[in-house]
């Protein structure tokens, strides 16, 4: 593990521009640099440096951060390796924590299944190629799917031979030690006895993203139907298959070049697709499709298109993995090649630009692909028709973004002749059913975005027009920019008389959320504000490093987003003595207005839950006279707000 003090020194050592400069032709613009943006298609600048707070933010795709998640972005490392990289290029030499006795142990085990792996590895491949049973049987095999020989080694494919412990022996003979190959998978023990787990069986290894084998998938050669196609390792230090997905070390380059990735289902399919040419293709290796996999295509590409074989039942069975994409907030589509193909046949008869037309031409938005497909079980019954139309709109619902979710009602509206209206109601309902069932576990998540506020007004303040989350993030901004600036404010003494006092930014903010108990409710700026304010009473006031910088990446790429503005007063205006007033000259109204706006926006929540309450309680006088005295005060403050404001600001 690195050490607090090393991440300090390669900080301090990075050069922002200069890091990104290697990736991105950046321009300088004032005290900034500007570039087209590394993430989009774009013709017009819109990715920004700024070497003074040592962070970026890319207003095309929302990305933003320090130089660690720069890289961590864009060459898709992790934490760890961006620190690495960056060690690496300013000569710094990393001081690795002491570590206990068990993290040592676990790294050793994790060292020794991966030496044992990578032997296996290397020993099927040589008998495919070398032994006289590999090429006989195994490497007739690939030849006879129409694998070609490069690709054969591309995927470093291989064969174990059908005796009962040929490679154990070899392992062992090399001094490799038995209970690693039995944990990796390798080698199985029956009283007493050691056997080969693959014997027999044609290889097809599985890497990490790195290009590191951790696992194998072994198919049969043989016809009897009691023994099953492919064995598949076992889950070890190594290789969790819920986070893993075959080809994709091979497959990442293509995946964001292209911007989409190919989701198919078997390893032969893979390979097909990349002997074809078309490399952005990766596997679920016949496993159901997990939430890890889903955000390791994520890491790449927001795109994918799932490419089926004709088997509708198998189809059908996967519409839950169709909703698990929709959920993360991926873009999905879906392809049905035609009767008797697979992806893996039909790459084997077709060329790369056939294959990238077919997909072109017939891959369809899973909305009427799902319809399409239902409706041919649905006839004429409208009790079926109906659940049809329901769990179209459950998946729907699952989606993140209201825009998109909007575009999806129409397309259902128009493909089921049903009243959007009707429609979106119902969407709504199922948006608010699972937010409740997910709050109720406990989970931490934001109020979910309604269609259209319901006819029956807001359900537990569940609109997300309703919660704070913008004025929230204008205090958190005021805090990181101006925290420590001093504002000048006028408050009466014991005389009656006024008087000036100076405070601090921070003070004022932190002041006036303490005397009215007012928590942030956004789970990232709650812990931004946390530690701004423990900081503070340490009395260590917070720069913006410590949090453009922090080691919690939604906290300091959030921070870094709050910190970078797209626009900025020209110099030439001074040229003309036009000196317009910035807002650090109006820090006091700022900082009254943002903390007024908040204030605002709670009482007007607190205001629809007591109306709501009030509805429920007419038949009881004495609690609706409560709640109605509670109400009278509620709308004078608001009232006041709004005055400060000079207008009438409504619900």
């Amino acid at each position: 593990m690195i050490s607090r003090s090393t991440i300090d020194q390669i900080y301090q050592a990075a050069v922002i521009e200069e890091v990104i400069g290697d990736f991105v032709h950046l321009k300088r613009s004032g005290s900034t640099y500007k570039g087209l943006s590394p993430f989009a298609n774009e013709k017009t600048p819109s990715f920004f440096v700024v070497p003074a707070k040592g962070i970026y933010k890319d207003f095309s795709s929302g990305k933003g951060g320090n130089v660690v998640d720069f890289l961590m972005q864009h060459e898709k490392l992790s934490y760890p390796e961006a620190l690495r990289w960056l060690a690496a290029k300013y000569q710094i030499a990393i001081e690795e924590d002491k570590q206990s006795e068990e993290q040592i142990q676990e790294k050793s085990e994790r060292e020794q299944l991966s030496v044992v792996t990578e032997f296996a590895a290397r020993y099927f491949q040589e008998q495919l190629h070398e032994g006289e049973e590999g090429k006989a049987i195994g490497l007739s095999y690939f030849h006879e799917r129409g694998f070609r020989d490069d690709i054969i080694r591309k995927f470093q494919l291989g064969y174990c031979p059908d005796k009962w412990d040929a490679m154990t022996q070899a392992a062992l003979k090399q001094q490799y030690q038995l209970p690693y190959l039995v944990k990796a998978g390798l080698t199985r023990e029956r009283d007493g006895k050691v056997y080969d787990f693959f014997r027999g069986r044609v290889m097809f290894p599985i890497h990490n993203i790195s290009g590191k084998v951790i696992a194998f998938g072994g198919r049969t050669l043989k016809a009897e139907k009691d023994i099953a196609k492919y064995f598949n390792s076992p889950e070890s230090e190594l290789y969790v298959k819920s986070n893993v997905l075959y080809g994709l070390h091979l497959a990442k380059n293509a995946i964001v070049k292209y911007d989409m990735c190919y989701l198919v289902e078997g390893y032969t399919d893979v390979v097909s697709m990349h002997q074809a040419g078309v490399e952005n293709v990766v596997a679920s290796s016949g496993t159901s499709l997990t939430e890890g996999q889903i955000r390791l295509i994520r890491r790449y590409t927001p795109n994918i298109t799932i490419l089926y074989d004709g088997d509708s039942a198998g189809i059908k069975a996967s519409f839950r993995g169709i909703d698990m994409i929709l959920k993360e907030g991926m873009n999905v589509r879906v392809l049905l090649f035609p009767d008797g193909d697979d992806p893996d046949s039909f790459a084997r008869k077709h060329s790369s630009e056939e294959i990238q037309a077919f997909i072109a031409s017939n891959a369809r938005d899973f909305i009427s692909f799902k319809t399409s497909l239902l409706l041919e079980d649905v006839g004429n019954d409208p009790v079926k028709r109906a659940a049809l139309i329901r769990g179209i709109v459950e998946s729907i619902a699952l989606i993140p973004d209201g825009i998109s979710r909007n575009v999806y009602v129409q397309e259902c509206s128009r493909l089921l002749s049903m009243n959007e209206q009707v429609l979106l109601q119902e969407l709504n309902k199922v948006i608010l059913t699972n937010f409740k069932k997910e709050k109720s576990s406990g989970a931490p998540i934001e109020a979910p975005i309604l269609d259209e506020v319901p006819a029956d007004g807001i359900p537990e303040n569940a609109v997300a027009e309703f919660t704070s989350y913008h004025q929230e993030k204008d205090l958190i901004r005021l805090l990181l920019h101006f925290g420590e600036n001093g504002i000048d404010l006028v408050i009466p003494n014991e005389d009656g008389h006024d008087e000036t006092h100076t405070v601090s930014v921070a003070e004022y903010i932190i002041s006036n959320l303490e005397s009215d108990e007012i928590e942030l409710e956004s789970a990232v700026y709650s812990n931004i504000y946390k530690e701004y304010v423990e900081l503070i009473g340490r009395e260590q006031f917070p720069q913006p490093t410590t949090f453009t910088q922090h080691t919690d990446q939604q906290i300091s790429g959030e921070s870094s987003a709050i910190l970078v503005s797209p626009y900025s007063l020209s110099e030439n205006w001074g040229r003309h003595f036009i000196f317009p007033e910035t807002e650090e000259m109006q820090l006091r109204k700022a900082a009254k207005d943002s903390v007024f706006r908040l204030k605002l926006k709670r009482i007007q929540r607190i205001i629809l839950d007591l109306e709501k309450e009030m509805e429920a309680s007419v038949s009881n006088e004495d609690k609706y006279d409560e709640l109605l005295r509670e109400k009278i005060l509620l709308d004078r403050a608001r009232a006041d707000i709004s005055k400060y404001f000079g207008t009438v600001i409504t619900q």
